[in-house]
């Protein structure tokens, strides 16, 4: 009388971790309350790879037919790629920044945070907080340097940021899963289309869903 049961995946937590969410939540909502944090304003960021070649995942994908017909998904041994970082905030989605190298903190630097601070106004860098995760990249003392240059102390990033937490993560909980099930409806078949499409998904977002995305990660805070 057994039934087969998967096996779901999920972040595991140290022991450390959940006061610091609880401690990133109420610093949060407390300044969002006295006004020190406008929640509009608050960028965050984050980078994924986008494969030519899409992605099925043989455990959940299933052909329904009277014979088994031996299907195959054919991917290449060194598949193409493109790295994509967004920052994403109620107002509007920054980017994407497309990359093709793994980042370290020389290309985080040159390659993101220089093209990235060049496309904000003068009024996001006086009072938008910028946020980013404890990536060794993102929080090497030159990229911390040249991000404290802009943002001053309005930066919630390793000590501040909680670690594992994809669940509060703009980035993570909405804007990725997003771009990649409408990109890949296309089927892009070239680089250049996977980039195209994805700047098109991008610019077809509109201010109103990015407001509720704010307001999601506002009730996820609670």
């Amino acid at each position: 009388n057994f039934y087969p049961y998967r096996i779901s995946g999920a972040h595991k937590l140290h022991d450390t971790d959940p006061i610091a969410r609880v401690n990133f939540c109420r610093w949060m909502l407390q300044s969002v309350h006295d006004g020190v944090i406008d929640p509009s304003l608050v960028i965050m960021s984050d980078e994924a790879w986008f494969h030519l070649s899409g992605y099925v995942n043989s455990q959940n994908s299933r052909y329904w037919d009277t014979e088994n017909p031996h299907l195959v998904h054919e991917v290449p041994l060194h598949d193409l790629k493109v790295g994509v970082w967004c920052g994403i905030s109620a107002l509007r989605i920054i980017g994407p920044i497309f990359f093709y190298e793994t980042l370290n903190s020389e290309r985080y630097v040159n390659n993101i945070l220089r093209p990235f601070f060049n496309m904000l106004p003068e009024p996001e860098k006086e009072y938008c907080y910028f946020q980013q995760d404890g990536a060794t990249a993102h929080t090497s003392r030159n990229s911390m340097q040249e991000i404290e240059n802009v943002f001053d102390d309005r930066v919630i990033s390793r000590g501040r940021w909680p670690a594992r937490s994809p669940d509060l993560s703009a980035c993570d909980f909405y804007l990725w899963g997003n771009l990649k099930q409408k990109v890949y409806r296309r089927n892009p078949r070239t680089l250049v289309d996977l980039e195209n499409e994805i700047r098109s998904v991008i610019s077809n977002i509109r201010q109103e869903e990015l407001q509720r995305v704010s307001q999601n990660f506002l009730r996820r805070c609670q």
